[in-house]
């Protein structure tokens, strides 16, 4: 081999060590800036969890229910009831059984400001109540409406002592509905085909891009039929002979609440405060409601965040393993 041949061997042998020096340079940057990233990541999941943990112990030494002397324990219902939020059976139920659990509670109060919402959920609560009320004979519950108090709000309401109510108070619905919409005529305006495959005649039930299904329409009557009787037996077995004769009382229309007193769907006008004072017998008042924090919401927001950290830190720790 030539000077010649020698030294352009020896430029491209050169060239290639450097582009290889530049390539591992630039990989060792990224995987340099890699680690920092899920270091960030973690340190700020770390710092929440010392949030939360410092929110829960001072929540737990400074609690609501702490102080000494007798008091109405007092339970929030506020808004949709369903299977999430501080309206859910789950946060319900664990309020009244720390209000109930608590040996200064004279009684306990649930204000209702709610539409309504799920009748499973709402049933949970019902059955809690009553529950709670057969464990604890000399414990009263009674229910404070101040806005609203229709639907599964009043099946919760049903089961208390007593249901106290504002005149202008909206009280009832003791009803189910069950509703939807029918896209056919609109599809065939346009010229679109409706294609379902189903296995089970019966799996796209109600489908909204189809013919309403008679059959299909008897089982969902059916359906609403049987939860609207279990509705009405709860209210009849919460409020006994207190309540009225009229059937329009489980037709699903809203009352007053001065009228609600009329037809025994409410015992008598009160408020939190006036209840608190002259019917249970506790002027001072106690919140056991459970709500979600800031940190609650915060880490829930921040869950999927710290799996994915995690997952990237132990991804990044075999991957380092492996170079080396």
């Amino acid at each position: 081999m030539s000077d010649e041949q020698n030294l352009g061997a020896g430029a491209s042998s050169e060239r290639t060590g450097m582009i290889e020096r530049v390539l591992l340079a630039g990989i060792e940057e990224q995987r340099r800036a890699r680690r920092w990233r899920i270091f960030f990541r973690l340190s700020s999941l770390v710092l929440v969890a010392l949030v939360l943990i410092v929110t829960s112990l001072w929540g737990s030494m400074g609690g609501s229910g702490s102080g000494s002397g007798r008091h109405t324990a007092l339970v929030e219902i506020k808004g949709v009831i369903g299977t999430e939020g501080d309206a859910s059976a789950d946060a319900i139920t664990e309020s009244l059984r720390a209000a109930f659990d608590d040996p200064q509670t004279a009684g306990v109060l649930i204000r209702i400001n709610s539409p309504g919402g799920s009748p499973v959920q709402s049933g949970i609560i019902y059955h809690e109540i009553r529950r709670l009320r057969a464990a604890n004979p000399s414990t009263p519950v009674h229910v404070v409406v101040e806005e609203i108090c229709a639907s599964g709000g009043y099946y919760v309401a049903a089961a208390a002592d007593k249901i106290f109510v504002d005149r202008a108070s909206l009280i009832g619905s003791i009803g189910v509905v069950m509703d939807s919409f029918g896209f056919v005529e609109a599809l065939n305006k346009l010229g679109i085909e409706r294609r379902v495959m189903t296995a089970g005649e019966n799996k796209a039930f109600l489908d909204v891009f189809s013919p309403l299904d008679e059959r299909q329409r008897a089982h969902a009557q059916k359906l609403l039929d049987e939860i609207h009787t279990q509705f009405v037996d709860a209210v009849k077995a919460g409020r006994g002979d207190r309540i009225g004769t009229s059937t329009e009382i489980f037709s699903g229309l809203v009352w007053s609440g001065a009228r609600s007193v009329e037809l025994g769907l409410a015992d008598g006008l009160g408020s939190v405060n006036q209840v608190a004072r002259e019917v249970i017998g506790a002027e001072r008042i106690v919140d056991f409601s459970r709500r979600e924090s800031f940190a609650d919401k915060l880490a829930r927001r921040l869950g999927a965040e710290g799996v994915r950290s995690l997952s990237e830190a132990l991804s990044a720790g075999l991957s380092t393993a492996r170079l080396r």
